[in-house]
């Protein structure tokens, strides 16, 4: 070998190194993450003003940018926009009480829940979400004594497969959040109903802080959630993430939600199953302030970037 052959030969070997040295090694898994979204305080006009909204907020996940009743070309635009901009459309919210006793309530209830369903399937969100409804007649989503009866569970089930027949979504999922009062209200009772309604759009949606009922479940919430992951992942379309504290100068178990960061759910457990899951994201609510959002999204991606998972 020259030397002209050898100094070729070393500058093509150290160009490869230089090279190799910039990328991953040949089958490393990407960085878990988990796409995190919220409600917008900026108003937005058009489908450019609400990414550049999302993007401020540092959101990778959206709730449905416009409501039932929006023209086909602005619903097509948007999520054209949200395609573009890597932006998963989340969810729709349905919410509203199909099961009601009053049967004019009932009757809008289910309008609400197959156009929202239809919205959803025509932006392509993850879900659209509603409550299985209450037979409480003065609040929609409140507690009653028939909640959690066997016939309420056959009318859920019977509801559900009516709002989907009448849809037939074919890209899109129907979900029910869990409440403390009314069915899915347990991991369990989820399965149950994905197995009773037994249709390929009936997706979950979860908000594990609605399933903590009781000190037991307070104190142990890691292993409740860890429990909803393992019973329900692959039906898990969309999630919600809030906190709760238990009041402790009483004798009566008192249970209120607050700020992520604020209270016990164990987000290091939760984002770390979450993040097992591809693109389901995570949407802050209930929150009065934009300010209260920051600072809920930023307590969360604390805790992603202790538990290595990217928010």
């Amino acid at each position: 070998m020259d030397r002209r052959t050898f100094t070729k030969k070393a500058i093509q070997a150290a160009a490869l190194a230089g090279l190799t040295a910039t990328l991953p090694a040949f089958g490393a898994a990407p960085k878990p993450y988990v796409r995190l979204g919220g409600p917008l305080f900026e108003k937005y006009q058009n489908p450019d003003e609400w990414v550049a909204a999302l993007r401020k907020e540092g959101y990778r996940a959206a709730y449905c940018p416009v409501p039932v009743g929006t023209a086909p070309e602005l619903i097509k635009a948007y999520a054209q926009a949200a395609r573009q901009a890597g932006i998963v459309i989340a969810e729709v919210g349905a919410w509203s009480n199909p099961i009601s006793p009053d049967a004019k309530m009932a009757g809008e209830a289910f309008k609400k829940c197959v156009d929202s369903l239809a919205l959803a399937e025509a932006i392509g969100a993850n879900c659209c979400v509603n409550i299985s409804g209450s037979k409480n007649p003065q609040h929609w989503a409140g507690p009653h004594k028939d909640n959690l009866t066997e016939s309420t569970f056959d009318e859920i089930v019977e509801v559900t497969r009516k709002i989907l027949a009448e849809v037939q979504p074919t890209r899109t999922y129907f979900a029910l959040e869990p409440m403390p009062w009314t069915y899915p209200d347990s991991a369990d009772s989820y399965l149950r109903l994905v197995k009773a309604i037994d249709h390929p759009r009936f997706g979950v949606h979860l908000d594990p802080m609605n399933l903590i009922v009781s000190p037991r479940s307070f104190y142990d919430n890691a292993a409740l959630i860890r429990e909803c992951f393992k019973k329900l992942g692959p039906h898990i379309r969309s999630c919600h993430g809030k906190d709760i504290i238990l009041k402790e100068d009483t004798y009566t178990p008192q249970l209120f939600e607050c700020r992520p960061g604020l209270g016990t759910l164990d987000y290091t457990v939760f984002l770390t199953e979450l993040s097992r899951l591809r693109d389901i994201p995570l949407m802050l609510e209930h929150l009065s302030t934009a300010d209260e959002y920051r600072q809920a999204a930023a307590y969360v991606r604390s805790v992603g970037e202790q538990v290595g998972v990217q928010v």
